[in-house]
């Protein structure tokens, strides 16, 4: 295909929610459009809503006025696929069954012409299968669009392994048109965003299975320990399970396992499986790992859930001995502790009313570090220092103890931590405690994409943050941190559970052994 320009007539197939936001988008940005459904009148009526919904963004300033009869007359409603036969593309958004996508682009091609591109909004379907039925396979693409349309402004451009190049690059031109970022991603099992998005879950739900913590305990820690560029997760991991569903959520996550051939990195939980099959599916049927209102407002957690965040307030003004045993962090934390109003000692049989032993590990458990460095482990108290707990915008502290920790040597931890108003979260003993396991998890995926040349870097970290709404890209995340920091806690939860799944790739390695950016591209 030699043509450059984007399509200015386009056919979109079927007139869902999906297909109708697809068909706004188009349509204001220029494009005529025309409308095809199997229901019949379903196109016409599509056209009416599309209409009232310009008619709502004009009343509200959001559009010129006169805009909305523009948009309304670059419609058309047909009757009949024959119909879409002048089509420079042709969109589908109907059922998600690989034999439906597949007899639709051959009857397609009996209509359009052979320069005339076939895209499917298909999100979990290969779209080289979709395209193995076509005659010709070369102008079969993908093009993703995310729910709502028009607020999620992110488009995955698919090529299948046949797929022309000068298909993806008219793709990329209409893109450009319609206000959306588009990413060229090749045809792998969820793509870029979905792919990319796999550490996020499965991995709270590991540390949820391992009894780390409760899952507020774990949502609370994501939205506010972690910050990049002074941001957390606008949502924690159960919480955004509950908004997407886990009729959705536990099938991509099986499928997507099970297409890259139970590759441990997207390993999913059992909990989420048994979770699906109670039909708490989230917010949509009123509960999942949260209970919801009629209105879908979450309702207050029971005093059990809430409880287990076990978050600590100050004491009066209580002065607690410390020891400070750490290899990397040792001066900070002793400013830190001296701040809080603790007494420094020099070392841990030099202690002052059963003082603490603090520890800041990455990616090592407390239990482990007391034993190798002979720390007496009924005292020895271990805080996340991945994201500074003496800086000004910290919000949170998360503390853990060994298996051997007394309540009363931890509930003393608690108290200090806490004693300038900055909450405390407890957890059991973890290898990487919570942020560290799942930042580390976040990035180490990015980076096998990056490796594997799913998607250029940069079109990683953009995808990933827009479409997933995380605070920053997932190789950005690993630059702020440092890719040699990333690094060893990945080794060190490897070392520490033998698992594959924590193993790191080349692309981290090179890059945290030379010094480099994530984003550097090779």
């Amino acid at each position: 295909m030699t043509q450059t320009t984007s399509p200015s007539r386009i056919g979109v197939v079927g007139t869902g929610v999906m297909g109708r936001g697809i068909v706004q988008i188009l349509a204001e940005a220029g494009a005529r459009v025309q409308l095809f459904d199997s229901q019949p009148d379903a196109a016409a009526k599509a056209i009416d809503m599309l209409a009232a919904t310009w008619q709502k963004l004009a009343a509200r300033g959001k559009m010129p006025a006169d805009a909305v009869a523009a948009c309304v007359g670059r419609l058309e409603a047909v009757g009949e696929l024959a119909a879409l036969a002048g089509c420079e593309l042709v969109i589908e958004a109907i059922v998600e069954r690989l034999d439906a996508k597949q007899a639709l682009f051959r009857a397609l091609e009996d209509v359009v012409d052979d320069s005339a591109i076939l895209a499917t909004n298909t999100s979990s379907l290969s779209v080289t299968a979709i395209a193995a039925s076509c005659r010709k396979p070369d102008r079969v693409a993908g093009l993703h669009f995310f729910n709502p349309v028009p607020l999620m402004r992110i488009v995955e451009i698919i090529g299948g392994i046949r797929t022309d190049a000068g298909v993806l690059a008219r793709l990329q031109s209409l893109v450009a048109t319609t206000r959306h970022a588009g990413v060229v991603t090749s045809d792998t099992p969820g793509f870029l965003i979905n792919h990319a998005g796999r550490a996020y879950g499965t991995e709270a739900l590991r540390a949820l299975a391992e009894g780390v913590a409760s899952y507020e305990a774990i949502d609370t820690i994501l939205r506010e320990q972690v910050r990049f560029d002074g941001k957390g997760f606008k949502l924690g991991p159960f919480e955004l399970l509950d908004v997407t569903g886990l009729d959705v959520s536990q099938p991509v996550m099986e499928s997507i396992y099970h297409q890259f051939y139970e590759e441990d990195r997207f390993r999913p939980s059992v909990i989420g499986a048994q979770r699906a099959n109670a039909g708490l599916f989230g917010r949509k049927v009123g509960e999942g790992f949260y209970r919801y209102d009629a209105d879908g407002n979450r309702l207050p957690s029971s005093g059990a859930a809430a409880s287990a965040v076990n978050e600590a307030t100050a004491g009066p003004g209580q002065r607690i001995a410390v020891y400070v045993d750490d290899e990397q962090d040792t001066a900070a934390l002793l400013t830190l502790v001296e701040r809080l109003g603790a007494t420094p000692v020099g070392s841990p049989a030099m202690t002052v009313d059963n003082g603490l032993v603090l520890i800041a590990p990455l990616g090592e458990d407390a239990s482990s570090v007391a034993a190798r460095r002979g720390l007496p482990a009924e005292r020895t108290i271990a805080i996340d220092t991945l994201f500074d707990p003496a800086a000004p915008d910290c919000v949170r502290r998360v503390l853990m103890g060994t298996v051997a920790t007394t309540p009363a040597a931890m509930a003393r931890a608690a108290v200090l931590f806490g004693a300038d108003g900055v909450a405390v979260s407890q957890l059991r003993d973890s290898t990487g405690f919570i942020a560290q396991r799942i930042i580390a998890m976040i990035v180490s995926i990015a980076t096998e994409i990056a490796q594997q040349r799913i998607a250029t870097p940069a079109d990683i970290d953009l995808a990933v943050r827009t479409g997933l709404g995380y605070p920053a890209g997932p190789l950005t995340m690993g630059d702020q941190i440092g890719p040699a920091k990333i690094l060893q806690i990945l080794q060190a939860i490897h070392a520490n559970t033998g698992d594959p799944r924590y193993r790191p790739g080349l692309w981290l390695r090179r890059r945290a052994e030379l010094g480099l950016s994530l984003l550097q591209a090779d």
